[in-house]
């Protein structure tokens, strides 16, 4: 994502700092300190459990992988396991602040692994500056992990070290800092070239800066096409050329050019291309005024570029700029490649991570900029111009199709090569096996805060005063998700914050309606009058209450049959909808098909393609009492009213989510419904709320949305007194993209 770390990071406003370290360490420490915990993938609930994990167990696996040492990627986590290491000596923006200090980044590299690519990670934080001292530590890991992501050691040292290790380990080594810049950069570079009609082979490139992300993006460039004696380079001291003595080591003297060239300014005329991994403002519009035409310029120094891209294009409207900030287009951001790229290596087996791997992952970011987006990168994304151009030369983060289309190409570059000791023999299935993978993330509310922030809207709060509304609605101005109206007293919202120290002001961050004691009432109205767009309501007092209000101010939306609530959990094998959590006690079955159509739709809010179970004590009709009947019926309505919808019912709860169970009862004639159901409409609201709150405690971790109203003629959500923040912010989120245009 920069140069130096696939952190994200960018410049904050003066008033936002204090704000945003509270919150971050906030976020560090609770609920639980750190980020990152090691999980039991096995049961261990009884003495037959202890005696496979354990004695006598375990010793079976240990005697297949002592005659067979392959067998330890199908008898231990050691085929998905990687080692993100660092001594901390070259931390991003923060430099030389020792292992230890730069354990907050190791655990976050850690939770990109994971989260992007369902890769596990130990961060391995090491006191250790000597190189070869280092290179022992870790060689001496090999039994241990998959892979080694190096990360933050400074340069010159982890040019060597990532050579040495990879010359003497037989698993694949990566130091993210130099490749997973280089490969970013290169793709960006040559999706920009074609943009601007240029030969890669005879363009001119400038580049400012000569640390390990340079000189590897320089070395992939070299790989692609651009020809050394047309590379230019400065360093600190000035141009590097052929005899300075200055400042010289051997990788930056393969890039000495016989040149007359001392300045930046010098080597950047008449250049096709800049790049740089230096420092804030070292490129002046000036300079720019006299590179090529249509030049292309990476600067990627993080947090402050060499160049703003404004001001770039205010000196030349031609040039196309990429940079390493989420807040301009062309993010240069390492999370594209380091995931995906260990995903392919990991699944193959490979010994190390060889050009032609490297160079299939530049390939792939590059094809998939130029594929036309799908329905699920252009919600993601709503309101952002995703076709292939100038403002568009390098994916999203969150495309979700990154992992299957790096990993397979990584992958069949490790066979080619000759270092892939499990050959993927059936590629396809594999593309569908990743592709399912990224789906069963904690990342389907991108989608919706996307859509929020392409069009923000008028959303009220009913509990105006209410300490946990008062700061997400400082995050939801923060973050540009909607234009917040507070209903209540206006000294006592204006004293709460200020006891909260938060900065929001009146009229200008959010707007004030006075109100007395019956404010979700005081918000129906608003809403029902077109005042504002969406409500939030429910944070005190009883749901039947609030939804009362809504009833009767807001009523039913037209052509639908029923109200009814939804809540969705994120679990670790993905995210869970249930419905109806709180308004129909005994629903009908015309009631129940016509909630599993709108829950439906809604998961479509969230680039989610549903999966619909009807849930029941009875199964392909096992059962002959009324509510299996209803369920039943529900079934056969949706199958005449929605024959696209993707359904199976009535069916036992582990039967809708594990499809083998489910083939142990499945009829003849039923219809065909692969892998799990990720909707489950439930016959009752007592059996959705149980079993909602239930999974909330023991699987959920509390990390969940809703409850989604749904059928209400206006965006408006009823939450519930135990709502978080995090929640509060979401569920705004979800209100302003419900909100339909008239």
């Amino acid at each position: 994502m920069s140069t130096e770390s696939s952190l994200d990071s960018g410049i904050q406003e003066p008033g936002k700092d204090a704000q945003l370290r509270a919150d971050a360490l906030d976020y560090h420490r609770s609920p639980t300190r750190g980020k990152i915990e090691v999980v039991a993938t096995k049961p261990l609930s009884n003495q037959r459990d202890l005696s496979l994990a354990y004695s006598p167990g375990v010793a079976y696996a240990c005697e297949e992988i002592a005659a067979d040492p392959a067998m330890a990627a199908e008898y231990t986590s050691r085929g998905n396991l990687v080692a993100v290491i660092s001594n901390g000596t070259a931390v991003l923006g923060l430099g030389n602040i020792g292992p230890l200090a730069s354990k907050p980044v190791m655990e976050g590299k850690g939770c990109l692994f994971k989260k992007f690519a369902g890769v596990d990670v130990f961060d391995l934080e090491l006191a250790e500056n000597d190189p070869d001292k280092l290179i022992d530590a870790i060689a001496m890991l090999e039994p241990t992990v998959g892979g080694i992501n190096l990360e933050d050691i400074k340069a010159p040292e982890c040019f060597y070290i990532e050579k040495k290790l990879s010359e003497r380990m037989k698993i694949p080594v990566f130091h993210d800092d130099q490749h997973g810049t280089a490969i970013i950069s290169s793709a960006a570079l040559l999706n920009a070239l074609k943009v601007v009609g240029k030969d890669i082979g005879s363009v001119k490139l400038a580049a400012s800066g000569a640390g390990a992300a340079a000189i590897a993006c320089l070395d992939m460039m070299v790989s692609m096409g651009v020809k050394r004696e047309n590379i230019f380079v400065t360093d600190s001291k000035g141009v590097i050329w052929r005899g300075r003595e200055a400042s010289m080591e051997a990788n930056k003297a393969r890039f000495a050019q016989e040149t007359e060239a001392r300045t930046l300014a010098d080597i950047v005329r008449d250049a096709d291309v800049f790049l740089g991994c230096s420092t804030a403002g070292v490129l002046t519009g000036e300079m720019v005024k006299t590179m090529a035409d249509r030049p292309v310029i990476l600067a990627l120094a993080n947090p402050e570029p060499e160049i703003r891209p404004e001001v770039a294009k205010a000196a030349r409207p031609d040039c196309i700029v990429a940079t390493g900030r989420s807040d301009y287009p062309n993010q240069v951001n390492n999370v594209l490649c380091f995931p995906y790229i260990f995903r392919g290596a990991l699944d193959c087996g490979a010994t190390r991570i060889t050009e032609e791997m490297k160079l299939a992952c530049v390939s792939a970011i590059a094809e998939l900029t130029q594929a036309e987006a799908n329905d699920a990168v252009a919600a993601a994304y709503a309101g952002q111009d995703l076709r292939f151009g100038p403002d568009y030369i390098i994916p999203k983060p969150f495309d979700p199709r990154l992992m299957a289309a790096i990993a397979p190409s990584v992958a069949a570059a490790a066979e080619a090569s000759g270092v892939a000791a499990r050959p993927i023999t059936d590629m396809d299935a594999y593309r569908e096996r990743l592709a399912a993978m990224i789906y069963h993330t904690s990342f389907f509310m991108r989608p919706v805060f996307a859509k929020a922030r392409a069009k923000p809207r008028r959303v009220a709060y009913a509990e105006g005063f209410d300490a946990r509304v008062l700061r997400a609605v400082q995050t939801v101005v923060d973050e540009g998700l909607a234009q917040p109206v507070l209903i209540g007293r206006g000294p006592d919202i204006e004293q709460a914050i200020r006891d909260a120290g938060l900065r929001m002001r009146r009229d200008a961050d959010y707007t004030l309606v006075e109100c007395g004691d019956d404010t979700t009432a005081c918000g129906t109205r608003l809403l029902a009058s077109g005042k504002v767009d969406a409500l939030i309501c429910g944070m005190q007092g009883s749901y039947d209450s609030h939804l009362a209000h809504v009833q009767r101010d807001i009523g039913l939306a037209p052509g639908a049959q029923v109200m009814a609530a939804m809540n969705a959990l994120v679990l670790d094998k993905g995210t869970l909808f249930i419905t109806d959590t709180y308004v129909n006690d005994q629903p009908s079955a015309e009631e129940l098909a016509a909630i599993a159509r709108m829950a439906s739709e809604e998961l479509r809010q969230f680039g989610l393609e549903p999966k619909a179970a009807l849930l029941s004590h009875s199964i392909f009709g096992s059962s002959s009492r009324p509510s299996a009947q209803r369920v039943r019926e529900a079934r056969e309505i949706l199958a005449r009213e929605a024959p696209g919808l993707d359904v199976i019912g009535e069916v036992h709860g582990d039967a809708a989510l594990d499809e083998n169970i489910r083939a142990i009862y499945l009829p003849d004639g039923q219809p065909n419904f692969e892998g799990s159901a990720n909707l489950l409409v439930m016959p009752s609201l007592d059996s959705a709320n149980i079993l909602f709150n239930v999974l909330k405690v023991s699987s959920g971790k509390g990390v969940t949305v809703g409850p989604i109203l749904l059928g209400a003629a206006k965006s408006v959500h009823i939450l519930s007194p135990s709502a978080t923040v995090r929640r509060i912010v979401n569920m705004t989120a979800l209100a302003v993209a419900d909100v339909k245009d008239a």
